[in-house]
């Protein structure tokens, strides 16, 4: 693994749980465990990784999709957990007993070089204390991840511009939603601007920010009540066709699974 950028698989992606496994030559990462730890073994497994190789768990925010087996997995390991000061306050009695040693304060809009990794990190507009996604850089590679946002600034689509991989959120569709069976109080808060990205949404924001470097786009996030997967992926690459980008030539869309790991694949 020299020069070669590094390792990554989407775990599970969707509104029960999310988890993404980064691996380079010097570090073995989660961002997120929003599932149990037994589940999150098990995908591990799936991508033939063991959960004791891993290094830290970086946490995006503390709702329990994002969260659900970081404490059981931290201390069953040892586990370094990473998360920004309003965060860690936000799960405070949450996580179980996490020893201080095993606490470390990741601030948003910060660049952290963890071993041969570079990973920044940025606010999104969410509902929850201080949400932040991250981005993975080694050897002019990268990986952003954004999910959980009602909203893409035009700040932000300039600091996650021009990724070589994206996990981008395609969380509803905007009819499924509006005409289903949530409260009314519900619909509003996911729809708003510190809610969540439609399958619109995503697809704009990726004509927004993807570049030359860009070959893969993972849809991510997408709700089991409010999205179906076939018309996820079919809205972001009509949008994108009819922005006149290659789809499908220059870069490929890929869908993600709530309960099954994408293949480790290099960038």
């Amino acid at each position: 693994m020299t020069d070669k950028g590094f390792q990554y698989s989407i775990l599970a992606s969707g509104s029960s749980g999310n988890s993404f496994y980064v691996e380079s030559e010097k570090k073995r990462i989660l961002v997120d465990a929003g599932l149990s730890g037994k589940k999150i073994e098990s995908l591990l497994a799936e991508i033939d990784r063991s959960a004791k190789d891993l290094d830290a768990i970086f946490v995006t925010h503390e709702h329990k999709d994002h969260i659900h087996g970081v404490g059981v997995l931290a201390r069953k390991y040892n586990l370094d957990i990473y998360a920004n000061q309003e965060t860690w306050d936000a799960m405070e009695g949450h996580l179980g007993k996490i020893t201080t040693d095993q606490k470390h304060v990741f601030e948003m809009g910060k660049t952290l070089t963890f071993g041969d990794l570079d990973i920044e990190s940025y606010g999104v507009s969410h509902d929850a204390a201080a949400p932040q996604f991250y981005r993975f850089m080694k050897d002019q590679k990268s990986f952003v991840m954004l999910t959980d946002t009602g909203y893409v600034s035009d700040r932000l689509a300039g600091v996650i511009e021009n990724a070589d991989a994206y996990l981008i959120e395609s969380n509803h569709d905007i009819e499924i939603l509006r005409s289903g069976r949530y409260p009314w109080s519900l619909k509003q808060r996911i729809l708003s601007d510190k809610g969540h990205l439609s399958n619109e949404d995503g697809a704009e924001t990726m004509i927004r920010t993807l570049g030359n470097q860009t070959k893969k786009i993972y849809l991510g996030h997408l709700s089991k009540e409010n999205n179906i997967k076939e018309l996820a992926h079919m809205t972001m690459v009509n949008n994108l066709a009819q922005a006149d980008l290659a789809v499908g030539h220059d870069f490929q869309v890929l869908d993600t699974s709530p309960d099954q790991a994408s293949p480790l694949t290099w960038i």
